[in-house]
């Protein structure tokens, strides 16, 4: 990774509400600001993380063995490629990013294994990610599993026409997995958020978009949502009894995840 670089990315400010050890500088100062405004955004990532790794297993149980990972930050310890290959040991996963020094570190962690590679394209432009050399990895003739793990918030606008595009591109029997922030209930966590939410955009490369459950909803229009629908992240399929937190959990409240099957 290279030190030049002084503005923080929402890869590296992930990395560090991770625990990781691939942030920068700049990244940890986004991160402890945004932490200071919302002082659950760790425990959101960490939310969020743990919703990845329940879709992916779940997915591989069902006998998915490719993965699109789009905005997928550094693949360090528990990602996509260890999760679903430890069920299924053929799985082939693609990460995408846009961070070029996200795609140098990933590549190196990621060069002894044959099956996964990490290719850098913008989500936007969904030719630069299906038209890539490295996704041909994967055979979009056989289920994929898209992963969409709060990266949407960082499209701004009607998000839709970019989700259709993607979906058009997957066979029957594919997934579509994504998560997203969202306002919570109650004026005070609702200004809390916004708080982090302005010093975020302040910071980073990657400008982060709140959105309503109604507009997620609509993100699934081309999939069958499964059971149980979209819901708070941490409610879908918990690992165990007693995971689920409860209403007054706000990092939990923020963070919906859901996953619909395409037709």
């Amino acid at each position: 990774m290279t030190e030049q670089r002084t503005r923080a990315t929402a890869a590296g400010v992930y990395d560090w509400c991770l625990g990781g050890h691939h942030h920068l500088p700049c990244d940890a100062e986004a991160a402890i600001a945004a932490q200071q405004a919302f002082p659950l955004t760790a425990r959101t990532a960490r939310y969020n993380r743990d919703f990845l790794q329940r879709v992916v297993r779940r997915l591989a149980k069902q006998g998915v063995r490719q993965y699109l990972d789009i905005g997928s930050g550094y693949p360090t310890a528990g990602n996509v490629h260890e999760i679903a290959q430890a069920i299924r040991p053929d799985s082939r996963v693609v990460y995408v990013d846009i961070d070029p020094d996200t795609i140098a570190v990933s590549n190196d962690i990621l060069a002894d294994d044959p099956h996964s590679l990490c290719i850098q394209a913008d989500l936007t432009d969904p030719g630069s990610v299906l038209g890539h050399p490295g996704t041909r990895l994967l055979d979009f003739t056989e289920p994929v599993g898209l992963l969409l793990v709060s990266v949407l918030p960082f499209v701004g606008g009607d998000a839709k026409p970019l989700l259709r595009q993607y979906v058009g591109a997957l066979t029957p029997g594919s997934h579509v997995a994504i998560s997203h922030i969202t306002a919570p209930d109650g004026e005070h966590a609702r200004r809390r958020l916004k708080a982090a939410e302005r010093q975020y955009n302040t910071k980073v490369q990657q400008r982060v978009n709140v959105r309503g459950r109604d507009e997620i909803t609509a993100l699934f229009d081309d999939t069958e949502l499964v059971p149980p629908g979209l819901v708070r992240a941490t409610h879908w399929h918990p690992p165990r009894p007693g995971y689920v937190p409860g209403d007054d959990d706000e990092a939990s409240n923020v963070l919906l995840g859901g996953v619909g099957r395409v037709p």
